[in-house]
């Protein structure tokens, strides 16, 4: 195979960033380069990532954060998904005659939990001030960005919603009610003057201490004045969303006040010398961690990167890992903690493994951790409120494409979704990884005062009663948002992620299995012909179900394919540098004990970008 790669493996020992947008790794790599460490600059960076990639992610979203602490010697995981509003039960939903939260609007809003949890980062590990982590994100929301064509797209795809049912979205996305142009300089002056406020007030109303200026911004956003104008705006505001109506929002002043991110141990699984760690079973990270436990039985080293039998083996790992996915993840009150740490077992995974075979399985197979039976959701329900429903202004996922009529949607895959990413090592070796996400400018209506939108992240989660993700008041959804870090022989080593909803821990997993089996480094493991599964209810409304579905890349050989085929697989040729969004930094000490940091980032989309010295 060639060695070429779509630019070069970063290698230094000051520090590296990585992020899928180039001003967002830019942004940490200053911060880097002028005394700040990783956590300084992951946070700088991912707040750059709301303002320069507001098509995927935004202010009001949430992110899941894993990180090293060099000084702790211990690996963190920070929850910065928001909880349901007190009012989001699913009687509420049944009772406005719903059979699933819509996909936009207001009802789907969580608590905004990004801000909280990259603010108690920043206060317990970083050294920054508040007022200087925020300062380039303010500064291209008030001087400008160049506006790339994706987010252009974007606008144009939910523009007729914007100019008919949500002014406020207009006001700010179609300047002069114009959509913008790509590469033009775009400005967002409300939300940098709301980042700005709170700078202001924090500092006033804070001890004149970093950590108690940062204190004073949390109370800030969560019991001042962003709180009371989302409140203001959720209970008087009447809405369009996916069901056709208008409707008020849930999301309250004292859901914001009583919700704070949580910080807790990560999960772990071992594959050989690397010890794999992902966010808790509120995310989807634990199929990760699943695949990679099945994937210890699979033999992957006699199965080249490019080969069937590689995209076959990680293909129905990930059908698997789903499945239990479905069945078992969640934090509301039908989950059983005790089943969920079972799925982690190696007894539990070699099971599993034994019931993947040469053909490519057609069912969705939850497993029975300790025995206990999996219990499903209504899988029919997307195609009852498809019956109904009004797709023409977008579904719950970002949307790049005019819509086509609600019985075609189906069968043309028009809706892409995405996020962000960012990872960061410093010269101490403290290492970040963060999936920022949610609030998207498609996803809810601006509110005015603010300047932002909320989250939807709400419609992951199901109405039937007793199932470990049914909405419950105060409880957050399961998220598809998956950062990921590893460890080899013990020590910190890897962090990496990538956007893509229910494809994140497909395209993470089969990246870390082409690098620690196979070799590859970063950025061949990165460029490599990727693929994705579906084989499950998708997590963004309307989630309709797809089985036995493999998308791959057109760079693979028609001889691969064709083998894929013969196995059994429903096979779809995308694109040829269409799948996965990866990024990665490492860090190594080289033989005389001297820290080796290294970086590469995703070429698809033409924006990602890793840098370091």
């Amino acid at each position: 195979m060639s060695t070429f790669t779509t630019r070069p493996e970063i290698t230094g020992t000051h520090g590296v960033a990585a992020a899928t947008h180039w001003l967002a790794a830019q942004t940490a790599m200053g911060v880097l380069e002028r005394g700040g460490n990783a956590f300084d600059a992951a946070v700088a960076g991912g707040f750059v990532l709301q303002v320069v990639e507001p098509h995927l992610n935004g202010a009001g979203g949430e992110v899941p954060i894993l990180f090293w602490s060099e000084k702790d010697r211990r690996m963190q995981s920070v929850c910065g998904q928001g909880a349901a509003p007190a009012e989001a039960s699913a009687a509420t939903f049944r009772h406005l005659g719903l059979e699933q939260v819509p996909g936009i609007g207001l009802l789907p809003a969580t608590v905004p939990g990004a801000f909280g949890a990259w603010l108690t980062m920043l206060r317990d590990h970083g050294t920054w001030s508040l007022a200087d982590v925020l300062a380039p994100a303010i500064g291209y929301a008030r001087d400008g960005y160049p506006l790339i064509p994706r987010a252009v797209q974007a606008i144009v795809a939910v523009q007729a919603l914007f100019r008919e049912h949500w002014p406020s979205s207009a006001e700010v996305w179609l300047p002069d009610g114009q959509v913008p142009k790509p590469g033009a300089l775009f400005c967002q002056p409300r939300l940098a003057a709301t980042y700005e406020r709170i700078v202001r007030t924090a500092e006033s109303d804070g001890d004149g201490t970093r950590t108690g200026t940062i204190d004073a911004a949390l109370r800030c956003w969560y019991q001042g004045f962003v709180a009371r104008e989302i409140d203001s705006y959720y209970r008087t505001a009447q809405v369009r969303d996916t069901t056709g109506e208008r409707h008020a929002g849930l999301l309250r002043f004292d859901d914001m006040a009583q919700w704070q991110p949580t910080v807790e141990s990560p999960l772990t699984v071992d594959f050989g010398r690397y010890t794999l760690a992902k966010c808790g079973f509120w995310s989807q990270g634990p199929a990760f961690l699943e695949q990679i436990g099945m994937l210890r039985h699979a033999g992957l080293e006699q199965h080249a990167p490019h080969t069937a039998g590689f995209v076959h083996r990680i293909a129905e790992a990930a059908k698997l890992a789903l499945a239990d996915r479905l069945a078992w993840y969640g934090s509301a009150p039908g989950a059983s903690r005790e089943a969920q740490m079972a799925l982690l077992s190696d007894d539990y995974l070699r099971q599993r493994w034994m019931a993947v075979g040469d053909r490519a399985s057609q069912q969705l197979q939850p497993g029975a951790p300790l025995g206990h039976a999996p219990r499903l959701p209504d899988l029919y329900v997307a195609a009852r409120t498809l019956r109904t429903a009004d797709t023409r202004f977008g579904i719950g996922e970002p949307t790049f494409a005019a819509l086509p009529p609600v019985a075609e949607w189906a069968e043309r895959e028009v809706f892409v979704g995405d996020t962000c990413h960012i990872d960061v090592i410093d010269r101490h070796g403290n290492m970040v990884a963060a999936t920022p996400s949610g609030g998207w400018l498609s996803s809810s209506p601006v509110i005015p005062a603010l300047g932002f939108a909320i989250n939807t992240r709400l419609q992951m989660t199901w109405l039937d009663d007793g199932l470990p993700n049914t909405v419950t008041p105060g409880v957050p959804p399961c998220t598809t948002l998956s950062p990921s870090l590893a460890l080899r022989d013990g020590e910190p080593y890897m962090v990496f992620g990538t956007p893509g909803g229910d494809q994140q821990d497909q395209w993470s997993p089969a990246f870390f299995l082409r690098h620690a089996v196979h070799g590859m480094n970063l950025q061949e493991a990165i460029d490599a012909p990727a693929w994705h599964v579906d084989h499950f209810p998708a997590s963004f409304w309307p989630r309709a179900t797809t089985l036995n579905r493999l998308t791959v890349e057109s760079r693979f050989s028609p001889e691969v394919l064709d083998a894929l085929r013969a196995q059994g697989h429903d096979v779809k040729v995308g694109e040829p540098w269409s799948e996965s969004r990866l990024s990665a930094c490492t860090r190594e000490h080289d033989a005389k004990g001297r820290l080796l940091l290294r970086a590469a980032a995703n070429p698809r989309g033409m924006q990602g970008y890793a840098v370091g010295r």
